[in-house]
């Protein structure tokens, strides 16, 4: 699989559908792989509409290298992007992505809108008890971990353990960068995704929301998702000029659907029922259509 080093840090990458068909960027959400169930069955679909798909694995995440510089991390994460992007010249590339995928192609589109032909977004993390989730989840357990283990408790985090099963330069990585460091980042992390009343999405300013003047797409969150709340989905529509806010083609209730089978060890992911969001994201980008 390929992998290519941008800003020093090594990412794994691959491309689906014919050379030369439109570039599309797909970004899963948590610490979640690009072989995550879903994630490639969207990018098939996606290719065998014609587009030319990158799926990637982020810093920390899958078979990538482990990061800890960046405000956030979904800024580094977005800016890795960018990079990646930029360093396979792929030029105006559709951004799409899910869930904390969502949030890292907000970040990135803000960043380079030049970089960015159409904007696609799902299951946008928001509201003070889903941004408290993922403050708790990815920067607090990790950092109580270090404070009473060291960095070799650390390596027993499960919001690491995916990173480090999968690329074995992570546990060396985290064990180097020592105790007190990791907690300041984590500390710095975890900031990032305290509630503004300014913005629904951490890193992002209206500002920011007001450069993203491409093609968007928002799929309006269900009411019983407090992880991605209807709110934030449509608070980000208001602020983006020229959005379109849609229905997911999904059932109401999919993220809470798909959690509560992960949870029982049942069925295929939280990610499993994103193929059917290729017909709705083929029409979206069809050149012809704009």
């Amino acid at each position: 699989m390929p992998r290519i080093v941008i800003d020093g840090i090594g990412l794994v990458y691959e491309f689906l559908g014919p050379v030369g068909g439109q570039p599309m960027a797909l970004t899963p959400g948590g610490r979640f792989h690009m072989d995550t169930p879903g994630v490639r069955g969207l990018a098939q679909a996606l290719a065998a509409g014609g587009r030319r798909v990158l799926i990637y694995d982020r810093p920390n995440c899958g078979r990538s290298d482990a990061c800890l510089t960046g405000e956030s991390e979904s800024a580094m994460q977005a800016e890795a992007l960018l990079g990646l992007i930029r360093a396979l010249d792929l030029g105006p590339t559709a951004i799409v992505g899910g869930s904390g995928g969502s949030r890292v192609s907000l970040l990135a589109a803000a960043r380079d809108p030049d970089l960015c032909s159409h904007l696609a977004l799902w299951w946008i993390s928001g509201g003070p008890i889903g941004l408290m989730q993922l403050a708790t989840f990815y920067c607090g357990e990790p950092a109580v971990l270090a404070s009473m283990g060291g960095m070799d408790a650390v390596i027993q985090a499960t919001s690491w353990a995916e990173n480090i099963a999968l690329n074995p330069a992570v546990a060396p990585f985290l064990r180097a960068i020592g105790t007190q460091r990791f907690i300041a980042v984590m500390q710095q992390w975890a900031a990032a995704y305290a509630p503004d009343p300014l913005s629904p999405v951490p890193g992002m300013r209206p500002a920011d929301f007001a450069r993203l003047t491409m093609p968007t797409l928002v799929l309006r969150s269900d009411n019983s998702d407090l992880s991605h709340t209807r709110a934030t989905s449509e608070w980000v529509h208001r602020l983006i000029p020229q959005s379109r806010l849609l229905d997911p083609p999904w059932q109401a209730g999919e993220w809470n659907r798909q959690l509560g089978r992960m949870q029982s060890g049942q069925g295929n992911g939280l990610f499993s029922g994103w193929h059917a969001l290729a017909p709705l994201l083929l029409e979206f980008t069809d050149p012809r259509a704009q």
